[in-house]
């Protein structure tokens, strides 16, 4: 009888102890911190350790991968965590192009898909698969509305447009060309280019002698300065425009002179001193803090996509646990209902509101206007 009794506590304590381990959420991560888009994933992996470490009573275990900034690798690596991590959600990975090729993988396995990327073909149109996907930065056309209506109001009536050849490039087009066209503004000139072109000659001479009011550089990270340092030398003196792909501080490093002027719709954080009190300014300017405190230096934008999809996933945790256990169907298909439910989250980049719809939920409050100016980011006047 004793022994049996002994089995028996053994026996109830063992399955405490599975419970308790089947509790812990597991949250992958994948970031290109090394290859042609680590200056964006570099950010993203060293805000990993900054991420809230439990939501509803329950632990949170980040597991971090590298795809090297190759889609390939991105694939691989998506299905590591699903397949053989079993992981309750998936933050990444870096680049449009990466993330565009592994969201079947989400939605074939039920796995809601943080996605810190700029293109908006990641979230738009919705679809079965897509509906696992949230985007935790500005959709392009809240960024093109505000350029393109500065534009407008400077009188801007042509405008040329250079662009990676690549989903990011490719929907800025789309987006751009429709607003232009509500706005009264002409296309005069649209070019493409890889984002490891060392030379884009070729392109650049094709807008000028297109002869543009204004050109605007739709290439994320650091192939957004190639194009306009190009302009420059070739003597383009008109308005050089750029989207959210272009705010990180190496950009004024690597651009110098030549990037000047230039004018950008992008997060609150590039001019945090000069923008007034909001939640966003408090929890932005803790999270630049926190990251400098660790690093020593202040994360670029892209970094804080990935902190933003961490409180994200903080926020809707808590309603899932109700739902299911981490680590089953029923918890992962409790996580995404709760993170389209999203509403007035205040986060670094703006406030989250999800609908069904709408996957990325900024409102104008995700954006400020802002320039270039003595080698520094300036609140455009």
């Amino acid at each position: 009888m004793l022994l049996k009794k002994s089995l028996s506590a053994l026996l109830l304590g063992s399955a405490l102890t599975a419970t308790a381990a089947q509790a812990e959420v597991k949250i992958g991560v994948v970031t290109s911190s090394t290859g042609p888009i680590a200056m964006v994933g570099t950010s993203q992996k060293n805000s990993i350790p900054l991420l809230p470490a439990s939501a509803g009573g329950e632990t949170i275990r980040y597991i971090s991968l590298d795809d090297s900034s190759d889609p390939t690798e991105s694939v691989k690596a998506f299905k590591k965590l699903i397949d053989e991590e079993h992981v309750d959600a998936i933050i990444g990975p870096s680049g449009s192009a990466n993330a565009m090729g592994v969201i079947q993988f989400a939605a074939e396995s039920g796995t809601p898909m943080l996605a810190p990327v700029g293109s908006a073909a990641v979230v738009l149109p919705m679809t079965e698969q897509k509906k696992w996907v949230f985007k935790t930065t500005q959709n392009d056309d809240l960024i093109a509305k505000a350029l393109v209506d500065d534009m407008a109001a400077k009188g801007i009536k042509t405008l040329g447009l250079i662009g990676t050849a690549d989903p990011y490039g490719e929907n800025w087009s789309l987006v751009v060309a429709k607003l232009c066209a509500a706005a009264g503004i002409k296309l005069t000139a649209v070019e493409r280019f890889q984002r490891q072109d060392t030379s884009i000659t070729g392109q650049s001479l094709k807008v000028l002698m297109a002869n543009p009011d204004a050109v605007l550089i739709a290439a994320p990270g650091s192939s957004s300065v190639l194009p306009q340092t190009t302009l420059k030398d070739q003597g383009y003196q008109g308005q050089i425009y750029q989207t959210h792909g272009a705010a990180l501080d190496p950009f004024l490093k690597l651009g110098g002179k030549a990037v000047e002027g230039t004018i950008l719709a992008a997060s609150l954080m590039l001019v945090i001193d000069e923008v007034a009190d909001s939640p966003s300014k408090t929890i932005a300017a803790d999270y630049m803090q926190r990251y400098n405190d660790k690093y020593g230096e202040n994360p670029a934008t892209f970094g804080a996509n990935v902190y933003d999809a961490g409180l994200l996933l903080e926020n809707a945790i808590p309603a899932a646990l109700e739902k299911g256990t981490p680590g089953s169907a029923e918890f992962r298909n409790a996580l995404r209902d709760a993170l389209e439910q999203t509403n007035e989250l205040a986060a670094t980049q703006g406030v989250y509101s999800m609908t069904p719809e709408d996957h990325s939920g900024f409102d104008e409050r995700g954006r400020e206007m802002i320039t270039v100016q003595d080698g520094s980011w300036k609140l455009l006047k």
